[in-house]
């Protein structure tokens, strides 16, 4: 190990994150991959959203991952109706102390899961930018933290768009990674069928890391070494979307930073101090494909998810990595 993360700590983090892959894995069957991409969202500090269809385990995937930190958890069912200080909290005036009193709102948790994001409308999505950019929310000019660690866990389904408002770009990228669950492996499917029931209020989860453990795990991932050479992979890679002419534009910066980070969760999670090209090429679809849009229209939400991830395959083929 080098010296900018030390094996004690190392050793620590492995046992954390061993403890929370067992722990999900009681609930969510077959899925190793997601399950790893999800911690790797954990311990990079970013904000996740799960596209998939209904029914899949979007919704048990969050309640599984908050469930095994010992950390406050909150859920918000997105609707046409929400209002943004639903979300955040509203001052109300206290008559006996004859001043107004901040009562927070649901986002003022560890893990926040918006449950059908984009079912909400643009107003009420907006109230979540700052906090996600931020950590804090304001009000009356007022200034309120939402504590450490913070993560919002989002589901959305990417076909079923009757009565539901998309996300825009500004939103979009606030999250560090976009993942899907999948159908599961029949053999799971069969497990699941012999041993779950149909909703998640039941499942039966003892936290297995403290606050301080993810804490610990971010901080780490923060040190984790990346080389010169990978730095300028992860560039050349970010160039070439801006210059792919079936994008309507390219990578920002912060999706650029996002890569980056996101390769130093991937190698902490897979148990190294340093990043590999391996760690930046696997992260570039969860990582870069929800902040690109295609360059000519589509109404179909799922060919144009599958044509932005075949154009980001062909350029990482087309970028030899470094040796």
């Amino acid at each position: 190990m080098g010296d900018f993360v030390q094996a004690g700590p190392m050793t620590e983090a492995q046992q954390a994150l061993a403890r929370l892959r067992a722990n999900m894995r009681v609930t969510i069957k077959g899925k190793d991959e997601v399950v790893a991409q999800v911690l790797v969202c954990l311990v990079a500090g970013g904000h996740l959203l799960i596209e998939d269809l209904p029914g899949v385990g979007k919704t048990t995937l969050a309640y599984s991952l908050a469930r095994s930190m010992d950390c406050a958890f909150s859920r918000v069912q997105f609707t046409s109706d929400l209002l943004p200080s639903d979300v955040t909290g509203v001052a109300i005036y206290d008559e006996t102390t004859k001043e107004f009193v901040f009562k927070k709102g649901p986002v003022f948790a560890n893990v926040v899961l918006a449950d059908e994001i984009n079912r909400a409308t643009p107003k009420t999505q907006s109230a979540l930018l700052e906090v996600m950019d931020r950590a804090r929310v304001t009000v009356d000019g007022e200034a309120h933290a939402v504590g450490a660690p913070f993560m919002v866990f989002a589901t959305q389904n990417p076909v079923d768009y009757e009565g539901t408002f998309p996300l825009p770009e500004s939103q979009m990228d606030r999250f560090l990674m976009r993942l899907q669950m999948g159908y599961p492996q029949a053999v799971d499917e069969l497990e699941i069928l012999r041993t779950q029931r149909g909703g998640y209020d039941g499942i039966a989860l003892n936290p297995v890391v403290t606050r301080g453990d993810v804490l610990q795990l971010q901080a780490l991932a923060q040190r984790v070494f990346v080389e010169e050479s990978v730095l300028d992979y992860v560039l050349k890679i970010v160039t070439a979307t801006r210059t792919e002419a079936e994008f309507r534009a390219g990578v920002s910066v912060r999706g650029g930073l996002a890569l980056r980070t996101a390769a130093q969760a991937r190698a902490l999670v897979q148990g190294r101090d340093f990043v590999l090209p391996d760690d930046v090429a696997e992260l570039v679809t969860p990582v870069l494909a929800h902040r690109l849009g295609l360059a000519r229209q589509t109404s179909d939400a799922l060919e144009e998810r599958r044509t932005v991830g075949a154009v980001l395959k062909r350029i990482i083929a087309a970028i030899p990595p470094p040796v």
